[in-house]
């Protein structure tokens, strides 16, 4: 039986183990450490979402809203657990809860190489944009 839940500090290892069973890049020693990940869920615990298949975490995403636009994170399943729908629940879950925030756009940033997920999000409405170009200064490497 799955159901999902607001995920809490204590499932950080379980979502840090999905994030790399599913390749996903995330930054363990800035951005993504248990206690930036804390900090992030004081704040917007109900975007910090998982899906639990009894207490295994078996998905998981991570939304953030920067005042304009509702953006996707993290979206991961379990290999054992995919083309089951968990995914597609995960997004509409997390868009409900960046909706209620005031977001009317939604984004994403997929690796190109990363077919399974364009094709979830061009399922879900989302369209891509081969015009755009992603451009990032960052203050260091795990930021």
């Amino acid at each position: 039986m799955t159901r999902i839940r607001e995920l809490t500090i204590g499932d950080y290892d379980d979502m840090v183990r999905l994030w790399e069973r599913g390749r996903i890049p995330f930054k363990p020693k800035g951005r993504d450490s248990r206690e930036e990940i804390r900090r992030q869920m004081r704040k917007n615990a109900e975007l910090f979402l998982g899906v639990f298949d009894e207490r295994l975490l078996v998905g998981v995403v991570v939304g953030s809203h920067d005042g304009r636009k509702g953006w996707i994170n993290r979206l991961a399943v379990s290999r054992e657990c995919r083309r089951k729908g968990i995914a597609q629940l995960l997004l509409a879950c997390v868009e409900k809860a960046l909706r209620k925030r005031g977001a009317r756009i939604f984004c994403a940033l997929v690796e190109e190489s990363n077919l399974e997920s364009i094709n979830l999000f061009r399922k879900q409405g989302y369209l891509i944009h081969r015009d755009i170009l992603y451009l990032s200064k960052r203050e260091g490497e795990d930021v």
